[in-house]
């Protein structure tokens, strides 16, 4: 029902590096995209369209392949990170009144970290205080979390007390490969049996390692769908059974601070997502994906369906717990403003634990120039929001220190960060003129 994750197209942005030496100057030239190893990446996140059978909703159409988006920012690759950081975390600190916790996901790999202070910038300055990313489901090693995929996203993390990592994992490998509701039940009771602990166990351990004893678990996400083999709907109990194991299991990894999300697609889909809820003891938030979609639906209507908006916001404050937005953006009706409006006041009013924009095409309001007055909405709501400054017509660049390089004039610096810095040679500039 639902498309299978499919990687974004991402288009280069033209950047220029100030040069530390006259030798490596590249101030008007661009800077060559650096490789990194990597583990086999999880595929971009793919909502799961609505069901046709949610009146007054319009049965969705097909997905095709989302085009390449017509502007986008440079996919940097940082290296990668040698070690873990030395110091565990602090708690993640209470939400900011004025700006509740927000991310975007950008990439499943180390590029996503890249692009954070990108984003930010294009945001004016605005923290990313949520990095979002999923675990592989092609095979059970992907899911252990290999730490060469996890390492760029835990420094990430521990660079700032007050960030969170927020975690999407599969239940099953082979979690987007079509498998028959029949042989997913199988899967379940083996699940809830505890033949698969031991997967989640060396998850736990690697987290804890890495530092990230405080990661938030998004579990089996879009249970209540048809599209991924941890689906809910062939086995209701069995995957209860199953989620409180593999949520007990991790839990007695020493060291852990995990919250688990669970977090099923808005509306009906395949099952009543409130028949997979496993229960309080094994559950620390509530989450929802929730996308532009269908084809024609309002966002009242996606607010007063059945298992909606508002049974969502309803369910988690019956149950004593925080709501989460892990996924949301833009999909079935084009560029709409309107929609990315009333998705950011719903938050402002409902204080979600955080909430992470899907970021590229038909999705992303940064990533993809199909979304023009979507993107403005976004910008302009959330510009500058950690200062509560106006957007300014054109970002003031950093003053050039004493007897350095300065940039074009079209080119703001950007402060990644000295390890960047250093590898890349110099400070990269970004052009403002791409959106």
């Amino acid at each position: 029902m639902a498309p299978q994750h499919r990687r974004a197209k991402v288009r280069r942005l033209t950047l220029g590096a100030a040069a530390v030496a006259a030798s490596a100057a590249l101030a008007s030239g661009l800077v060559a995209e650096v490789g990194v190893a990597q583990a086999a990446e999880p595929r971009a996140p793919a909502p799961t369209p609505a069901p046709a059978a949610t009146p007054p909703a319009l049965a969705p159409e097909a997905v095709a392949e989302p085009p390449a988006p017509a502007a986008t920012p440079s996919a940097l690759t940082p290296p990668a990170v040698a070690q873990a950081p030395e110091s565990a975390p602090a708690t993640v600190a209470a939400a900011d009144e004025g700006v509740p916790p927000f991310g975007v996901f950008l990439k499943s790999d180390a590029r996503g970290v890249a692009r954070m202070p990108l984003f930010s910038h294009w945001l004016g300055g605005t923290e990313l205080r949520v990095g979002h990313t999923y675990l592989p489901g092609h095979r059970w090693r992907d899911i252990e979390g290999a730490a060469d995929f996890l390492d760029a996203w835990a420094h990430w993390r521990n660079k700032k007390a007050d960030r969170m990592l927020v975690l999407n994992v599969p239940m099953q490998e082979r979690n987007e490969e079509g498998v028959s509701d029949g042989e997913v039940r199988q899967l379940l009771r083996r699940g809830a049996a505890g033949e698969f602990d031991h997967h989640f166990r060396v998850l736990a351990e690697r987290l804890v390692n890495l530092k990230v004893p405080d990661t938030i678990v998004v579990l089996g996400w879009e249970m209540n769908g048809t599209t991924y083999t941890h689906r809910c709907g062939p086995d209701p109990e069995a995957w209860k059974k199953y989620w409180n194991r593999i949520v007990a299991t991790m839990r007695s990894v020493p060291g852990q601070q995990f919250r688990f999300d669970f977090t099923p697609s808005r509306g009906q889909d395949a099952v009543s997502w409130t028949k997979c809820y496993p229960g309080d003891d094994t559950v620390d938030v509530i989450g929802m994906d929730s996308y532009d979609q269908p084809n024609g639906m309002s966002f009242d209507q996606q607010v007063k369906e059945p298992y909606g908006l508002q049974h969502h916001v309803d369910f988690a404050k019956a149950h004593g717990k925080p709501i989460s937005y892990p996924e949301w953006g833009l999909f079935r009706n084009g560029d709409n403003p309107e929609y990315m409006r009333r998705m950011l006041a719903w938050m402002d009013e409902y204080r979600p634990l955080y909430n992470t924009l899907t970021d590229y095409c038909p999705h992303g309001v940064w990533q993809c120039g199909a979304n023009p007055k979507s993107s403005h909405v976004y910008r302009s709501t959330l510009f500058g929001r950690t200062d509560q400054a106006a957007p300014p017509a054109t970002p003031t660049p950093k003053p050039t220190p004493p007897g350095t390089t300065p940039p074009p004039a079209d080119c703001t610096p950007l402060d990644l960060g000295s390890w960047v810095e250093e590898w890349l040679g110099g400070k990269l500039c970004l052009r403002f003129d791409w959106w």
